[in-house]
């Protein structure tokens, strides 16, 4: 079979015009990004405003491989499928970060004949999202260091910046530095250091701003650091929210792409669902929603991570109601959470299989929490045995959950139809009764806790003294109740990687709280988690190349 960009490169991809006519917009509602990409202008929103909604549809997975299990791919391929079976469909996806693109994980267009396109574009540079969000960055992170150069008159602790630089690249020298060498002329040494691009608050601003003008008033909130009297120092007190805003002023729209059946694709915002809250953009799901009648989008990583915050942040702040969700699983990563090692994954091994089914099992309980109706996708790997295939079938039956194998990564659409149409039935049959999993007006302790009981399966969790001491003065600051944002291991439902299939009565700690103002969360650190990744031995880049004419290589 063909390499991912071998597929993607014998595309037939349709004008952008054209793709967009297919859910009713027109060309004056575009900006164009080239022949193949496009953005939405604001004044569709106010056009759409009175439409009723479409259905939306999560896709979610289990605990996964290092390689990830096709979340996209399965969000690409049921987009497409929904077309096959008659049923206006379009998709809303994140970004991808360069971080991963030139690591080890890859970029987020999907996989095999179920890809979004102009695949090469989407995983490098796309419409300039990333580059944009990463200048707003820099400009408040600059903007702190010179105040303090300039006479510091908001009277600025130096120890006490809690703003960081960010790039968009895995760089793990970058995670702890010192600023300011050189004598007086290049401002007051300290220690400082980046974090990768979708893990900066204004990554998860944008994708949970309305519009322009709560994308400004979220920017000013945004806390930097304290002064000497321990005031909090925000965006706003330096002045240059409104510079922020601006750089943001075309990020902030949605960007317009397509599958390789030309089904359409809203690709938006991009926070990594392990150190952020890991969902495209409000707005795109939104006016998706006034568009067609079946949004299919997806939340990083396992339902530990990406359902729970998609459920418990970006459905309380966007006011979203989710009709069904979509579980991923695959045989190799029930096998690897029944601890099988990575290179032996292509081997039959129901010992392994059945060890491992729990990590499923936890992963559909956790949905039923929310009151939303599910099934499980299978995505199906040349090396699956139809007697794999059964036993998750047969554990799904038994839990109530019905199961469809899902062949898209080889045939696209045409592979998926049998889970469209269940999934079709199941949005038909059972109503939505979501409901968030936890209130707001707990303390950040209790949230917290709730979480690490409900979600995850462990017993106790243990806060540092350094973080009982950030939550303490969050809460004093008046900030007790907004949802919290788990920063975890994607690996294991609890914040030891090591620990997989389904363990429960285990100790969770958190190390470090973080206030996100500006977004409207609280960053709970755990484990060994960071926030700027590092390349592996052997990074994806060190494959990639582009020839005399233009045709690149090792790009998946």
């Amino acid at each position: 079979m063909m390499t991912d960009i071998e597929i993607a490169q014998k595309a037939k991809m349709l004008p952008i015009e054209d793709v967009a006519k297919k859910l009713g917009i027109e060309r004056s509602d575009l900006e164009l990004y080239g022949d193949y990409k496009a953005k939405i202008k604001d004044e569709l929103f106010e056009k759409l405003k009175d439409k009723p909604d479409g259905k939306l549809i999560l896709v979610t997975a289990i605990n996964p491989t290092p390689a990830g299990e096709g979340k996209t791919t399965i969000t690409v391929g049921l987009g497409q499928a929904m077309e096959k079976i008659g049923k206006k469909a379009v998709i809303a996806l994140r970004e991808p970060s360069l971080g991963p693109v030139m690591g080890i994980k890859g970029g987020a267009a999907g996989g095999g004949y179920s890809q979004v396109v102009p695949m090469e574009d989407i995983n490098l540079h796309f419409t300039g999202d990333m580059h944009a969000i990463t200048a707003a960055n820099n400009l408040l992170a600059a903007a702190i260091d010179n105040h303090i150069h300039q006479g510091n008159t908001l009277d600025i602790d130096a120890r006490r910046i809690t703003w960081k630089r960010c790039m968009d690249m895995n760089d793990r020298a970058l995670r702890q530095i010192v600023v300011g060498l050189g004598g007086s002329i290049n401002g007051f040494p300290r220690e400082d250091g980046f974090n990768i691009t979708v893990a900066s608050e204004i990554m998860a601003i944008l994708c949970l701003a309305n519009d322009l003008n709560d994308l400004k008033e979220r920017l000013g909130r945004i806390v930097v650091a304290y002064s000497s009297k321990g005031e909090p120092v925000t965006a706003r007190d330096l002045k240059v929210n409104g510079a922020m805003a601006l750089l943001l002023k075309d990020a902030i729209k949605p960007n317009l792409i397509q599958t390789l059946e030309n089904t359409p694709c809203l690709m938006h915002g991009g926070p990594f669902a392990n150190i952020a809250h890991g969902c495209n953009s409000v707005r795109a799901t939104k006016i998706a929603l006034k568009l067609a009648d079946y949004v299919i989008t997806e939340a990083g990583f396992g339902a530990d991570l990406g359902a729970e915050k998609f459920f418990d942040i970006k459905c309380r702040y966007g006011n979203l109601k989710p009709d069904a969700a979509v579980i991923v699983a695959t045989v190799r990563a029930l096998k690897y959470n029944g601890g099988v090692k990575k290179e032996d994954l292509s081997q039959k091994n129901i010992e392994a299989l059945e060890k491992g089914i729990v990590n499923l099992c936890k992963h559909i309980e956790n949905i039923k929490k929310f009151g939303v109706p599910l099934i499980v996708a299978i995505n199906h790997f040349y090396t699956d045995t139809d007697e794999e295939i059964a036993l998750i079938t047969e554990k799904c039956a038994e839990l109530g959950v019905e199961a469809a194998v899902a062949r898209v990564f080889e045939k696209g659409g045409e592979g998926g139809t049998d889970l469209a149409s269940k999934l079709c039935n199941l949005t038909e049959r059972e109503p939505s009764n979501f409901k968030p999993l936890y209130d707001l007006d707990l303390s950040i302790k209790e949230k917290i806790e709730i979480i690490n009981r409900e979600i995850y399966g462990g017993k106790d969790v243990i806060f540092t003294d350094n973080a009982l001491k950030e939550i303490a003065a969050i809460e004093d600051m008046g900030y007790k109740n907004l949802p919290v944002c788990m920063a975890k291991t994607q690996y294991s439902l609890s914040d030891n990687p090591l620990l997989l299939g389904r363990p429960e009565g285990f100790t969770l700690t958190v190390r470090e709280v973080r206030l996100s103002a500006g977004a409207g969360f609280v960053v709970a650190i755990t484990g060994k988690i960071m926030t700027m990744p590092g390349l592996p031995k052997e990074p994806a880049a060190t494959r990639m190349d582009i020839s005399e004419d233009g045709t690149i290589t090792g790009l998946f």
